[in-house]
């Protein structure tokens, strides 16, 4: 029997406080903190406690992202070791402003945008360990 498809999804919207460079450019930092929680929540919901993420195989940064966008931001189980968790992160925008309409326009996007994806990995202490998802800690 196959383990179910274990995934977080978070949604969020970029604010003018995350900008960091001119025109509202947001810096890829904020989506990697974002990562971190989809992580914790996806770590909570396997192994019934936070975890640490404790490393990054990759990360694509792929589009832009600003203040204003929405984000869909997902961690996806893909192995379960005897403490580590191989994961992946993806970010999509599917919401972005419409300055051209008016200041305080938004449209959706007919296609989510892929803005960055990495693969990393979380650990959980075996004393740690306790949610029914995983009983064996393995």
């Amino acid at each position: 029997m196959s383990e179910p498809v274990i995934e977080s999804m978070l949604r969020i919207r970029i604010s003018e406080h995350d900008a960091h460079y001119g025109g509202g450019l947001v810096d890829g930092a904020r989506v990697l903190a974002l990562f971190g929680d989809a992580v914790t929540e996806l770590m909570i919901r396997h192994d019934g406690d936070e975890g640490l993420f404790r490393a990054y195989e990759s990360i694509e940064f792929l589009a832009p992202v600003y203040a204003g966008d929405y984000l869909e931001v997902r961690a996806e189980l893909l192995e379960v070791g005897r403490t580590s968790r191989k994961v992946r992160c993806t970010a999509c925008k599917v919401i972005q402003p419409a300055y051209h309409v008016n200041d305080s326009a938004a449209e959706v996007l007919a296609e989510p945008v892929l803005v960055c994806s990495a693969v990393g990995t979380a650990v959980v202490p075996l004393d740690k360990q306790r949610n029914r998802l995983n009983p064996r800690g393995s």
